[in-house]
C-alpha cells in the first residue's frame, strides 16, 4: 500500500506559520524568502555480546527562515509554533541579512551581490521516498531482540569472542514553501544496521575484526527481514572469514592490480570524486575547514579524472538513495546528471547561489541543511560510478588477474584537503595468483594519486556487479552538519596500484 505524509506531521500549522513567516519577509524588502519546517526523528540501538548496551530515541522539530536582502543572506530559525513567532524569526532573518551586509561591506568580499539560479515553481508538491515499512511502527523490542538474536549466533561461533551491534533509523519529515510560490511535503526513511565480530588470540594478545558489508539504505525495516540484503548469508559467512584472517599472513608492499568491490570502492568514490566535485568546495568556499578541491573549476570539460571507461552521475533520484529526494532545500526538484563523463570532467554538484555565480542556468539540487537549526549548504548527491552494460562479473575481474589482491568492505581512510593524494584500507583482502583466490591477507592499504588511481581502471563490472553504498555521517560546513548520502558503483579492476603493508608503515 503505498504511504501517506504522516497526519501528525501535516496537522501542525505548516501553512499558516509559512504564511506569516514569507509575508512579514516581503514587507521587509526581502528579494527572496523561504520557509522550511523540519520534523526528524532519530532513533538509535547498541548491542554489546546479545545484551543491550544503549539506545536513544530524540525528535528535532522547528523551523527555520533564510532570506535574500540588499543581495545579502540572512537567516534566523525558531520553534514557536504562532504566527508572530514566525514572523519575528523572518524579521530576525532580515536583520542578520543588513548586519552581514555591513561586514561584508567592511571586508571587501570579493563574491559579490547573493543572487539564486532560477528554478521552476513547484505548487503542492508531495514527495515520499521508497520503503515498505516504517521501522518507527516496529516495537523496539523487536528491534533489539533481532541484532540479540544475531549477536548470539555470531557468539555461538567457534573464534568469535566479542560482537558489537547497532541499528540507526530515521524518518524526516519536511515542508517547504518559498516567495516564487513553490510548496513541498515530504517524507523520508533511512537505517544502517551493523554487526562486528571480534577474534582474540589470548596466547598473543592479537586480535581483529570482520564487520558487515550491508550498507546503509533508504529502505524500511524489510531490509532487515531480506529485501535488499541476504543477512542469513553474511552473517553465516562471517566467523570463517575472521578465523581465515587471523591466521592470513601479512601483505608483502609492493605494486598489484586490484579487483575493488562495490562494499570498499564507494568510500573511494565518496572520498575522491564526491567532495572533490562539489563546486563550492572548488571554489575555495570550504576551504577553512573541509577543504579545497584539485579539481577546479577552470578544469571543466578538460581534466582527465580517469580512464575512458570512467562515467561518474550525481543523482538525487537514484531509488533508496541516501541522498534522494523530491526536492532540496532550496526548493529545486531531484536530478541525475553527469560529474564524469569518458575520464573528463564535465560536472559539478550545485546549489543555487553556486550555480548562478557561476554561469549554470539551474542548480542541480545539492542544497541540504541537517536540522530546523542550521542553514541550508551544498551537499553531496548520490555520486555513482556506472556499470559497464556489457561488463564483466566479479569473479571474472578476478580470473583476469595473475597477481593481485581482491579488496571487500571499508575500515580506515586518509585523503588530503584537495582531495588529491590518499590511502585506503578495508575489511577482507584475498590474493589473487593466476587469476584464483588462494587466501587472505592482513595489514593491506592501497595508496594512490585521485587521477592516477581512477587513471589505472581497466575494467569496469557489469550491472550484475553493481551496489549502492553509502555513510549516514558526511561531514561538512562551520557549524559542522551532517548528511547520508550512497554510491553506487560495479566491481571494477586496477592496474599497478601502490599497496602498504600498514603494520611496517606504522613502525611496527
Amino acid at each position: 500500500m503505498p504511504h501517506t505524509i504522516d497526519e501528525a506531521f501535516t496537522a501542525l500549522p505548516l501553512r499558516a506559520l509559512a504564511d506569516a513567516a514569507l509575508a512579514r519577509a516581503r514587507a521587509l524588502g526581502a528579494e527572496h524568502a523561504d520557509f522550511r519546517f523540519e520534523r526528524v526523528r532519530s532513533a538509535s540501538w547498541r548491542l554489546r555480546d546479545a545484551r543491550l548496551a544503549g539506545s536513544s530515541d530524540t525528535t528535532d522539530l522547528g523551523y527555520a527562515v533564510r532570506v535574500v536582502h540588499g543581495g545579502t543572506w540572512g537567516f534566523a530559525s525558531g520553534v514557536d509554533l504562532t504566527m508572530d513567532a514566525a514572523a519575528k524569526v523572518a524579521s530576525q532573518a532580515v536583520a542578520m541579512a543588513k548586519l552581514s551586509a555591513q561586514v561584508i561591506k567592511a571586508a571587501g568580499s570579493q563574491w559579490g551581490r547573493v543572487e539564486l539560479a532560477d528554478e521552476p515553481v513547484h505548487s503542492d508538491k508531495t514527495w515520499i521516498s521508497s520503503y515498505e515499512i516504517d521501522p518507527f511502527t516496529v516495537p523496539d523490542e523487536d528491534k533489539s531482540g533481532l541484532l540479540a538474536e544475531w549477536s548470539a549466533r555470531l557468539l555461538a561461533a567457534d573464534g568469535v569472542n566479542h560482537v558489537d551491534a547497532s541499528l540507526l533509523t530515521v524518518h524526516e519529515n519536511k515542508f517547504y514553501a518559498d516567495t516564487a510560490g513553490t510548496v513541498t511535503t515530504q517524507q523520508r526513511v533511512r537505517l544502517h544496521p551493523q554487526l562486528t565480530a571480534v577474534a582474540v588470540d589470548e596466547s598473543s594478545g592479537e586480535f581483529d575484526s570482520m564487520r558487515t558489508i550491508a550498507p546503509p539504505v533508504g529502505r524500511g525495516w524489510e531490509y532487515l527481514t531480506g529485501t535488499g540484503w541476504d543477512w542469513e548469508s553474511e552473517l553465516a559467512q562471517i566467523p570463517g572469514l575472521l578465523a581465515e584472517k587471523m591466521r592470513a599472513p601479512s601483505v608483502e608492499a609492493g605494486s598489484y592490480d586490484l579487483v575493488v568491490d562495490p562494499s570498499n570502492l564507494w568510500l573511494t568514490i565518496h572520498e575522491s570524486i564526491g567532495h572533490a566535485t562539489e563546486l563550492d568546495r572548488a571554489l575555495g568556499y570550504e576551504a577553512a575547514y573541509a577543504g579545497t578541491s584539485f579539481a577546479t573549476f577552470d578544469q571543466l570539460g578538460k581534466l582527465r579524472y580517469g580512464s575512458d571507461l570512467m562515467n561518474v552521475t550525481g543523482d538525487r533520484t537514484a531509488e533508496h538513495g541516501l541522498a534522494t529526494v523530491g526536492y532540496d532545500d532550496e526548493g529545486v526538484a531531484g536530478q541525475s546528471w553527469d560529474l564524469v563523463r569518458n575520464g573528463t570532467l564535465v560536472g559539478y554538484q550545485l546549489d543555487r547561489r553556486i550555480a548562478k555565480l557561476t554561469g549554470f542556468e539551474r542548480s542541480n539540487g545539492c542544497a541540504f541543511a541537517d536540522s530546523p537549526g542550521r542553514v541550508p549548504v551544498q551537499r553531496m548527491a548520490n555520486v555513482s560510478l556506472q556499470p559497464d552494460p556489457a561488463g564483466m562479473s566479479t569473479e571474472d575481474l578476478i580470473g583476469s588477474v595473475d597477481r593481485g589482491i581482491y579488496v571487500v568492505g571499508d575500515r580506515s581512510w586518509s585523503i588530503d584537503m584537495q582531495r588529491y593524494n590518499f590511502q585506503f584500507t578495508g575489511q577482507r583482502f584475498f590474493r589473487i595468483e593466476n587469476g584464483r583466490i588462494t587466501g587472505q591477507l592482513r595489514d593491506v592499504a592501497y595508496q594512490a594519486t585521485t587521477t592516477d588511481f581512477w587513471g589505472s581502471m581497466a575494467a569496469v563490472g557489469g550491472p550484475q556487479t553493481y551496489v549502492l553504498g553509502g555513510a549516514f555521517n558526511c561531514g561538512k560546513a562551520q557549524p559542522g552538519q551532517v548528511a547520508a548520502v550512497s554510491h553506487g558503483c560495479p566491481s571494477a579492476l586496477f592496474r599497478g596500484v601502490n599497496i602498504l603493508n600498514t603494520t611496517q608503515e606504522a613502525g611496527r
